[in-house]
This record gives structure tokens, C-alpha cells and sequence, in this order.
């Protein structure tokens, strides 16, 4: 196995021109040396694991820094090898890279949350200065996990739920397609080994089955497409992998024989223009299901991605999924930022031009990453916030002025508000969805065009923190309330008197009255036949009752004054 992968590795890398096949090489004889006598928890000697990630990188059509730098990514963590002795023989740029990569690993002494915390956010700050470094560090994670069988139980499936919280969705985002769907297929074997063998030994029953009915699929396509001039396509077929068939049976709690939506296929073409024609064909040839179609070309995913996703009723009435993209979509999807340093042709083999992907786009997810590794607040706080947003699914929604704005999956309006502006957000009184008043915390959905209702004299409450699922938008709330707490009617402000009795005997020299506790002031604010009261200067105010939260007996309560309601609690 070490001899195949060494004379795999050297085949690989003659792939590349001659002056990198030099330096490829000689960073992996380095490294060879270097890890001489290290062996792997196989047993096996060390140096297969810097080919095995070299050799992802290069499948990833990496430039010759990177795949050098992806050879030595443990030299300086576990041998005496220095950042000047790898910058003299390969240059600073892959000294950089293999510090990034040791910074990212040197956590250990730390409690797992906060290493967990620690590494990613080192890694973000690594990732703004040179994405590459999280490239190699996915491919280190993906040979990793390919070997997790030779560590124990409890360390293995540590590691694989690491890798289904952080690194999949990580190569989701950054756009690595086929790396992602082996990350998670990876981690659902170790996490859930029963469900998985469960699902591959469904779909290995029915892959004759599937396979036949693919083929007269594709025929279909490739007849009506020459019908319409269209020739030069490519048509894939291929059955979802398996953790993308176990998440369909876990969001719709149906068995593996009641997911109808397994199989899909896609038809590559050369221009977009080619893209809507071929999705008239396929319409015209299978119906369509209604609220299955996705524009990803109009309006591309986070990632770049980009595609024309439909569902249709195909042959033998059966449910599938088909997407027509470009080939050049098509290579961006599959290989997502790598594309930006990939080494290809214009015909796509492997020796040529650099390609790069669009500078304005991958400038848009530099910028988002130096933005989250300058906003740390705390490990905790800074963990939530990348498993809850930036790793997200998101969605795009329109201003009225046709503009695209960029959010998690379950934001709401009032996230919306903050994006547009912090101002915005601070004077907001309410949101509308395609013309229809809605609320502050209702979730948006993809292509809605989303109206911010503003007054001068609104402000921010302490309920749109329960309002807002974005950290941004959380963090400009809790910084307006911060700075103006004093404006904010807070329960314990509201002094109550109860009304006292004209026949009552004054007592002489009372000690003044204790100031109620929560419930008491609750109780007190809505019996306003028995009490006067004041807030600040203000005496006797009318009461309402937030129908948001419906305060009762116990709770700690908020005040602020309406227009026309006078007091809301």
C-alpha cells in the first residue's frame, strides 16, 4: 500500500509543470525524511499521511505551494523542522501556510469546548489571511477520518461529530461539494453505524435496479435535447449519497422505501442561455412539481454555487431531481474556492492556465471571514455563533430597490432590518413580505422583497433579543440597550402607591414603604382601580398587557410606552 500510494503520488504530480513537479516532489521527500521513524496509529509509516492529504490536494487541483504545504503540515508540530528551514527551501508563502496549519493544531492543553472554540477561531484568523489554509486542513481532516477505524471507540466518534459540526458544513460553505458529501458519509459510519449500513445496503439492492432506470433517463434527455439542437450536453446520473439519504428519512420521519427523491441527474451545457432552453425541454418531457424549482443561476448560493434545480414526475411516474448547470458551473461547484488557484485547460484536463474563479465573489468571502475572526467575543459565544450562522444554510431576500441581501436560514425581519443598517434596525416598527405586514420575528424565505417600516421615535426592546437570530444583529441591540439603560422602563422603576383611604388615619413618622418585588408589581400595574402609580415623571398611565409575551405573576418585567396605549408590559 505505501509503495502504491508513492508511485500514485509521483504519477499525480506529472500532471504539473515541470519546475512544481520538482518542488512537489522534493517537499515530499522532505517530509519523508523528516517523518522517518513516526508511525501512524495503523502502524504504518507516518509519511502516508502527508501523500494521502498532498494527494487530495492535488485532486483538488491545487497550486504546487499548497500541495507542498500540505506535505509538510506536521513537520513543525511534530519534527525539529523550523518556519525559516521551510522558508529557505520552499519559499515564505508555504512556510506560511504550514505555521497556519500548526497554530490550528497546537491547542491541546485546553478543555475540549474551548479547544473546539479555540481551533476554529484560529483557523478563521489563518483562513483571512490565506484560505488555502483551510483547504489543506480539510484535506487533513478527510484522509483523517478515512482512517478513524484504528483509534478507539469514544476518540473516533469525538472526532466524527467535529467533523459533521464543523469541517462538512465548512466545505459546504467554502463550496468543495464531493468533499463534503464524503465528510458526512464518513461521519454518519462512525456516529451512527447501523443507520448507515441500514442505507448502503438499501441502495446496494437496488443499484441494478436503479442504474437501468437512470440509463432510459438519460436516453430521454439526450433525444429531446438533440430534438432542440442542443448536442453538446453531458448528462450524470447518481443516487444521493448516504447522509443526504439519511437526513431526507430524518426530516420527513419516513422509512428508506418512502423516500421517492433518491435518485437525480444532471445535464451540463456550455451557456446559460442553453441552461433555460434544456429546463423547457425537461419540463416538456416530464411535469414538474410545483415549489421544487430553485434558480441558483439568477441567484447563486453563498458559496458561488450556481444551478438550475427541478423536480419532476419522470418515467414510471417517479419523483426526480434534475439540475442543469454549465460545465464551468459545474467545476465550481465541485471544487467551490480551490477553483480560485485550480490548475486546468480550457478544455479541463489537468496542465494549461491557472483558472480563477470570480474575484468579486471570493473578495466577498474574505472579507466574511476577516470580518467573524475581528468580532470575538468569548470561546462560547464565538463556537454558537459559527455552528448557528456562518456554517448555515442561507437565504436571499430583495429590498424594494431589487437589491440581494445575504442571511442565515431562520432569520427574521429584524435581522433583515439590522443587515441593511444598524439605524435601520434601532428605528424599526415593522416589516413587510411582498406587500403583507408581517412580524418582527417571522422567519424569511428565499426571494421574498422585504419593507422596514421606520419612526424616528422608535427604539430598540429588550424582546428583540428573542427577536433576532443573527449575531450581528444581536450584538447592535444589546449595544443600544447598554448605552441607553437608563431610558428603558425597567420594573423596578415603577414605583406604586396604593390608593389609601380618605378615613384612614394618617400614622405618624411611617417608615416609607418597601418597594414591591416582581410580582407584586405585576399584580399591582393591572389592578389600576386600587392604585396610582408613576413612571418617571409621568402619573397614572394607562396599562396594556404585551400580548408578545403575556407577562404573569413571577416574571421579570419590561416597560415602554406606545403610541396611543400608553405603557405596554
Amino acid at each position: 500500500m505505501y509503495e502504491q500510494l508513492i508511485e500514485r503520488f509521483i504519477q499525480k504530480a506529472f500532471k504539473y509543470p515541470k519546475a512544481d513537479q520538482e518542488k512537489i516532489l522534493a517537499a515530499a521527500t522532505f517530509s519523508a525524511s523528516k517523518h522517518e521513524n513516526q508511525k501512524r496509529a495503523s502502524g504504518e509509516p507516518y509519511i502516508i499521511h502527508p501523500l494521502a492529504v498532498g494527494e487530495i490536494l492535488i485532486q483538488l487541483k491545487m497550486d504546487a505551494d499548497t500541495i507542498c504545504a500540505g506535505l509538510l503540515h506536521d513537520t513543525i508540530e511534530d519534527t525539529d523542522t523550523t518556519y525559516e528551514e521551510i522558508a529557505s527551501f520552499f519559499g515564505q508563502s508555504v512556510a506560511d501556510m504550514v505555521e497556519g496549519e500548526t497554530k490550528i493544531a497546537n491547542l491541546k492543553t485546553m478543555n475540549k469546548s474551548v479547544q473546539e472554540a479555540e481551533t476554529i477561531r484560529k483557523m478563521f484568523f489563518a483562513m483571512s489571511k490565506d484560505i488555502r489554509v483551510i483547504i489543506i486542513k480539510l484535506a487533513d481532516k478527510l484522509h483523517n477520518m478515512r482512517t478513524l477505524q484504528h483509534l478507539n471507540a469514544e476518540r473516533a466518534r469525538e472526532i466524527a461529530g467535529d467533523t459533521l459540526d464543523i469541517f462538512a458544513p465548512l466545505a459546504d460553505r467554502l463550496g468543495i461539494s464531493w468533499l463534503k458529501d464524503e465528510l458526512e458519509d464518513l461521519s454518519l459510519k462512525i456516529l451512527k453505524p447501523d443507520t448507515f449500513n441500514y442505507i448502503q445496503d438499501y441502495l446496494l439492492s437496488k443499484k441494478s435496479e436503479q442504474n437501468a432506470y437512470l440509463n432510459r433517463i438519460e436516453k430521454s434527455i439526450y433525444r429531446a435535447c438533440g430534438d432542440a439542437s442542443l448536442g453538446d450536453i453531458i448528462v450524470m446520473s447518481r443516487a444521493k449519497h448516504t447522509y443526504s439519504v439519511y437526513m431526507k428519512m430524518k426530516k420527513r420521519k419516513k422509512e428508506i422505501d418512502e423516500i421517492f427523491d433518491i435518485l437525480g441527474v444532471r445535464i451540463l451545457c456550455n451557456t446559460v442561455g442553453e441552461c433555460y432552453t434544456i429546463l423547457g425541454v425537461v419540463h416538456r418531457l416530464w411535469p414538474p412539481i410545483e415549489g421544487r424549482f430553485k434558480d441558483y443561476i439568477a441567484m447563486p448560493k453563498a458559496n458561488n454555487y450556481q444551478s438550475l434545480h427541478t423536480t419532476v414526475m419522470a418515467l414510471d411516474g417517479k419523483l426526480l431531481e434534475i439540475q442543469i448547470r454549465t460545465k464551468e458551473m459545474h467545476f465550481t461547484a465541485e471544487y467551490g474556492v480551490a477553483a480560485h488557484w485550480s490548475y486546468k485547460t480550457e478544455t479541463g484536463s489537468d496542465s494549461g492556465n491557472w483558472s480563477k474563479m470570480d474575484n468579486e465573489q471570493f473578495s466577498r468571502i474574505i472579507s466574511k471571514l476577516k470580518t467573524w475572526s475581528n468580532e470575538i467575543e468569548t470561546s462560547e459565544s464565538y463556537m454558537e455563533d459559527i455552528k448557528g450562522e456562518l456554517l448555515k444554510d442561507t437565504i436571499y431576500v430583495f429590498t424594494p430597490q431589487g437589491h440581494i441581501v445575504e442571511l442565515p436560514a431562520n432569520a427574521t425581519a429584524l435581522d433583515f432590518a439590522y443587515q441593511i443598517h444598524t439605524e435601520v434596525g434601532n428605528h424599526t416598527t415593522g416589516a413587510k413580505a411582498d406587500g403583507s405586514i408581517i412580524p418582527l420575528n417571522a422567519v424569511l424565505k428565499n426571494t421574498q422583497v422585504i419593507e422596514i417600516l421606520t419612526s424616528p421615535n422608535a427604539r430598540p426592546h429588550l424582546q428583540w433579543l428573542r427577536y433576532a437570530q443573527t449575531n450581528s444583529a444581536r450584538k447592535k441591540i444589546k449595544a443600544w440597550l447598554n448605552k441607553y439603560d437608563e431610558n428603558i422602563l425597567i420594573d423596578k422603576d415603577i414605583i406604586a402607591k396604593r390608593k389609601t383611604v380618605e378615613t384612614q388615619p394618617k400614622v405618624e413618622q411611617q417608615a416609607p414603604p418597601t418597594p414591591p418585588e416582581g410580582e407584586d408589581i405585576v399584580r399591582q400595574v393591572f389592578d389600576t382601580k386600587r392604585m396610582k402609580f408613576r413612571i418617571g415623571d409621568e402619573k397614572n398611565m394607562m396599562i396594556h398587557i404585551a400580548q408578545c409575551c403575556s407577562p404573569v405573576r413571577g416574571d421579570d418585567i419590561v416597560g415602554y410606552i406606545s403610541r396611543g396605549r400608553g405603557v405596554i408590559v
